[in-house]
């Protein structure tokens, strides 16, 4: 069982896995900041000025006097929050990171394909050639 796990472990999928795993969470690092830092407070400017990680609204008050200005200041008081400024938050980041995926995935496919078509074709192996020349005597036996 340990060699048979050695074996699993040594694959290069599994060592490709967990580079992509790492990257992705590296990526996803970088692209929450695009959404937080870039994207929502432009939108917000176009909007009117809005926040949009703070957009709640609150399902049970807790400690809370009056109607809370911020999340934090609903989270800090106990306040039940319904957190919809952040679900659009993560919904733009979703789109951010598909988009980018798909644009890297393009890239690829296009370097893929200019590559395959550059490459000359290889030689057929000596076992193709042998079962060419015997379908090319099997055709003239039947004409």
């Amino acid at each position: 069982m340990i060699k048979e796990f050695k074996e699993f472990i040594a694959r290069g999928n599994v060592v490709d896995l967990a580079v992509g795993v790492i990257i992705g969470g590296a990526f996803g690092a970088i692209t929450k900041s695009v959404v937080d830092d870039i994207v929502m407070p432009i939108l917000g400017l176009i909007v009117g000025k809005v926040d949009f990680g703070n957009l709640f609204v609150t399902l049970s008050p807790g400690k809370l006097a009056g109607p809370a200005s911020t999340l934090a200041e609903a989270r800090a008081a106990g306040a039940v929050t319904l957190n919809y400024g952040q679900f659009i938050n993560i919904v733009l980041n979703f789109f951010l990171i598909a988009f980018a995926v798909f644009l890297l995935v393009k890239f690829v496919n296009r370097v893929r394909a200019q590559l395959i078509g550059a490459a000359p074709d290889p030689l057929p192996s000596d076992e193709v050639l042998v079962l060419r020349e015997i379908r090319d005597e099997l055709k003239k036996g039947r004409a």
